[in-house]
């Protein structure tokens, strides 16, 4: 799942969509933002999701993986788009934001 590519760009749209909200709350004015692949690869890290993954993977399939995860989640009802703004918004910054939305996707997501 984490490199579905599919996934990853549909992770991709959501996940900016996300973020613009959080920034349009925050500024009290819409705001359109895409979030770098940089931080994205640094909240997985964080959420220590990084083991889990090939070693020989790029920042760019670390960020693909990020959001795969997290489109993954919301697809599946394990997160709704309430809770991904909100725990998003609980962060001091965008690592810390994504970084609690992953490690949250992560214990409510059952594997077969």
């Amino acid at each position: 799942m984490l490199t579905d590519h599919d996934l990853a760009s549909l992770g991709d749209a959501y996940v900016n969509f996300v973020y613009s909200i959080v920034l349009s709350d925050k500024a009290k004015k819409p705001v359109g933002a895409r979030l770098k692949g940089s931080i994205l690869a640094e909240a997985l890290r964080k959420a220590g999701l990084r083991d889990s993954l090939g070693s020989r993977m790029s920042r760019h399939e670390l960020a693909d993986a990020a959001e795969a995860l997290i489109v993954y989640a919301w697809l599946n009802s394990y997160v709704t788009l309430d809770e991904t703004v909100t725990i998003m918004k609980t962060g001091k910054d965008a690592v810390d934001g994504i970084s609690a939305l992953l490690a949250t996707a992560m214990k409510r997501i059952t594997f077969p």
